[in-house]
């Protein structure tokens, strides 16, 4: 029996490191510096407008400029993550024993620009675990030839356009792509486009969850078949799995 999973691929921020790291906190102030000292907005209406526009379109970066901002994306990445506290990401080693231990094809789709995302896996020590990061580029290639603000939006998770994006440049088969993600709608997307998915840091599936994992690592009690190899032989691969299973779990100090 094969596993039923070529490739997994992995969100990044909240879902490959804990949202309780201080990082997610750290980007919001720094989004909310950016709309007051970049865009002219009062320090009182930034908190809010940080909400709205990140829940009507996805992300500030989006809403500004489909508002007709003309924000460079560079120099927006630049500001919001050029000051954030990366040191809070500590190296993962039973993330990384894990990931190793996974023979399918891992990438990484995140919102996020390349930069972040490159010292974000760095920090944790597991970027050579992943063939491939699909990111903010992958997704918006025309953006830098756009002559107005609102000529080519922002494409992002959980957009279907997005995703469908995602599934061409990771060059998979949906059917047999395992899809991690913390946030619900971008899981609800994944779902939509036919991929199979996990909601990360819940204990309890959303409708559109196949699994839900409170911590990443827990796939490897959650879902066992993602180790599931092909011997022929059935006994070798029956006291294969267990005891590569058994070292797993042993590594990781499950």
């Amino acid at each position: 029996m094969a596993s039923p999973f070529d490739t997994l691929i992995f969100d990044l921020d909240d879902t490959l490191y804990s949202s309780k790291t201080g990082i997610g906190q750290a980007l919001r102030r720094n989004v909310q510096d950016f709309l007051i000292e970049k865009c002219g907005f009062p320090e009182s209406e930034a908190p809010n407008l940080n909400i709205k526009l990140f829940t009507t379109y996805g992300s500030t970066l989006a809403g500004l400029r489909a508002l007709g901002y003309d924000i460079n994306a560079d120099d927006y990445h630049r500001f919001v993550h050029g000051k954030l506290p990366y040191d809070l990401i500590r190296p993962d080693s039973k993330l990384r024993n894990i990931l190793q231990s996974i023979k399918q094809r891992k990438i990484i789709f995140t919102n996020s620009d390349r930069i972040h995302a490159i010292k974000a896996l760095d920090r944790l020590g597991i970027r050579d675990c992943f063939e491939k990061i699909i990111c903010f580029e992958t997704m918006n290639p025309n953006l830098m030839k756009s002559n107005r603000p609102d000529e080519f939006p922002v494409v992002l998770k959980p957009s279907i356009e997005a995703m469908n994006i995602a599934v061409e440049a990771a060059e998979v088969d949906p059917r047999r792509t395992l899809f991690f993600d913390d946030n619900v709608k971008n899981v609800a997307a994944g779902k939509a486009v036919g991929l199979r998915t996990v909601l990360v840091g819940r204990s309890i599936k959303s409708k559109e969850a196949d699994y839900a994992l409170e911590i990443l690592t827990n796939m490897v009690q959650v879902i066992p078949e993602i180790w599931v190899n092909n011997e022929d032989d059935s006994d070798q691969r029956i006291s294969h799995k267990t005891s590569e299973m058994g070292s797993i779990c042993a590594s990781v100090g499950a």
